[in-house]
């Protein structure tokens, strides 16, 4: 039986021992050596952090408005479409930004380690219910459920924008400092700020709003309308007759 050796020839070990010191060669051109100024900047000042708020404020409900008012308000254009409750808010983003800075006078660059904080909030909600329909009634009681779901939506979403921006700012910058030419890095990390992450995240709050058209489908329109019994389609007869 012929004898197998487990021992490679010498010319291929060499080839072997070759290969990984060009392969360690290459890796260490990939990863140059930090400059002294980019060790203080990286293992000396607070690492970036974004701390982020986001919170509503409460709501509110209002059932002075009928609901031809309230149509005018939505701005439906439509013809015989009505609204018969409204919820409403407003987004408010800000975004400050904080942080050590060091300063390198050889090079003529300097280093800051931004604190982000992040506020994600909802101006008080105001939901409206058409003032044909009591308090107590069923047809209140359903078009306010209607209303309440667009709410929710809106307290729904904060966290998700929340989880989004947070995952994009960490991408970013990545823990480590943001450097400029001195003089200059708080100026562009607020220009950054203010062209590139106001509007994003706004944006991203912005995207409730096709959740919001959703909830208001024609199929719920039709619903509500022959709810309570035809109680809500009733007055809308009524009152359309009586104008």
């Amino acid at each position: 039986m012929p004898r197998i050796s487990l021992v490679p020839s010498l010319p291929f070990f060499l080839l072997l021992v070759l290969f990984f010191l060009l392969f360690a060669a290459q890796a260490a051109q990939a990863a140059p050596a930090r400059t002294a100024f980019q060790v203080r900047c990286e293992d000396t000042i607070k690492k970036t952090v974004s701390v982020f708020s986001a919170k509503q404020n409460g709501y509110t409900i209002n059932t002075q408005l009928s609901y031809k008012m309230l149509t005018a308000m939505k701005g439906v254009a439509r013809r015989n479409e009505f609204v018969l409750g409204l919820t409403r808010t407003e987004s408010v983003v800000q975004v400050g930004a904080e942080g050590a800075m060091l300063q390198d006078p050889a090079s003529g660059y300097e280093c800051i380690a931004p604190q982000l904080k992040v506020q994600l909030t909802y101006a008080p909600v105001k939901i409206y219910v058409g003032s044909e329909f009591p308090a107590g009634s069923c047809g209140y009681r359903e078009i306010l459920a209607h209303e309440m779901r667009h709410m929710q939506a809106y307290m729904d979403h904060l966290p998700k924008v929340e989880k989004t921006v947070a995952a994009a700012l960490a991408k970013r910058f990545g823990g480590k400092p943001f450097y400029a030419p001195r003089g200059t890095a708080r100026t562009a990390l607020s220009f950054e700020i203010d062209s590139g992450w106001l509007p994003y995240i706004k944006a991203e709050m912005a995207k409730v709003e096709a959740v919001q058209a959703a909830i208001d489908a024609p199929a719920e329109y039709a619903r509500l309308s022959k709810a309570c019994g035809g109680e809500i389609q009733k007055i809308l007869v009524k009152t359309r007759a009586g104008r």
